[in-house]
């Protein structure tokens, strides 16, 4: 760039060349442990039920109070229990779409597993309370929430919330692979 003309320069010093960046080594390679893609460098969906990666997944823990009061727990449930399960699901939602999760990614999982519904049908009350219990923990019962999220179909999960509040409505069993 130029010098303005009151900036004294002497007469003997010739002006910079062009001097190319320095050249990186090889080209990056997704080698870290965290990085998991698959063989054609895209993001691996299924990744060996390590979960749903996606980008900016932890604003929904932002946005989950905000559904807190909407949402009904029966005697034997746990708010904690229902929170983490839903909000799993949601995060599966959101990266399936390829996006960041929003308000109704966690609005859909908690219909369909009827907790935005003030009296829900007994059968489902109790798919919920032997599936969801101590979700929570996730340190200990991975496996039980993979069961959760894999028992919502990728059908349901295309869902808007409208629709399948709908559905539950008419048949609750039709959201879910059980």
């Amino acid at each position: 760039m130029a010098a303005p003309e009151f900036v004294p320069t002497k007469p003997t010093d010739s002006p910079r060349a062009y001097a190319s960046p320095p050249r990186y080594g090889d080209e990056w390679r997704a080698a870290r442990p965290g990085e998991v893609v698959s063989n054609g460098g895209q993001p691996d969906r299924d990744a060996g039920r390590m979960g749903s990666p996606g980008p900016d997944q932890g604003y929904l823990l932002k946005l989950a109070p905000l559904l807190r009061p909407e949402v009904h727990v029966t005697d034997g449930e746990l708010l904690a229990d229902a929170e983490a399960g839903a909000l799993a699901i949601a995060l599966k939602r959101a990266s399936l779409f390829g996006r960041a999760p929003v308000l109704h990614d966690l609005r859909l999982a908690y219909v369909v597993w009827g907790f935005l519904d003030a009296s829900p049908a007994p059968e489902l009350v109790a798919e919920r309370q032997r599936r969801f219990e101590g979700v929570r923990l996730t340190a200990h019962h991975y496996p039980e929430l993979r069961a959760v999220v894999d028992a919502v179909p990728t059908e349901t999960i295309r869902l808007s919330p409208a629709q399948a509040a709908e559905a539950h409505a008419a048949d609750w069993r039709s959201l879910l692979a059980l």
